[in-house]
């Protein structure tokens, strides 16, 4: 079992940045990939980045986000992080921190995931 906790999320305004983290519990959750997704009201649940948790840290980006977002990791705090840098009013959506066996851009990958936090840009 592994539980997530994100926080971070708040308003801001176009072109600024937000930095985002998910906490990892749980007795097994060395074994998990870490990815963040999005979902803006109406929408589907779309992939954001993703982060080896152990053994590499390979990354993964959706082009939407490829060069202002980085994923980060800092394995001593269990904690995944979301560097968001020139953010858009485009970016605003709930943003979710999820756990899975493999690195993967899609939501079926993933056995786990956080509650989310609001990310709201401002034009």
């Amino acid at each position: 079992q592994v539980q997530l906790v994100e926080s971070g999320g708040g308003l801001v305004p176009a072109g600024g940045s937000l930095r985002l983290a998910c906490a990892a519990s749980g007795r097994t959750f060395s074994s998990y990939s870490m990815g963040w997704f999005r979902q803006a009201p109406g929408k589907q649940r779309d992939f954001v980045a993703a982060i080896g948790w152990s053994g590499g840290g390979n990354t993964y980006y959706a082009d939407s986000v490829k060069g202002r977002f980085t994923i980060s990791r800092d394995n001593a705090k269990n904690t995944v992080y979301l560097e968001m840098n020139s953010l858009k009013p485009e970016d605003t959506a709930t943003y979710y921190c999820a756990a899975g066996r493999v690195v993967a851009g899609f939501t079926a990958a993933y056995d786990f995931w956080g509650q989310g936090t609001q990310v709201t840009v401002s034009s």
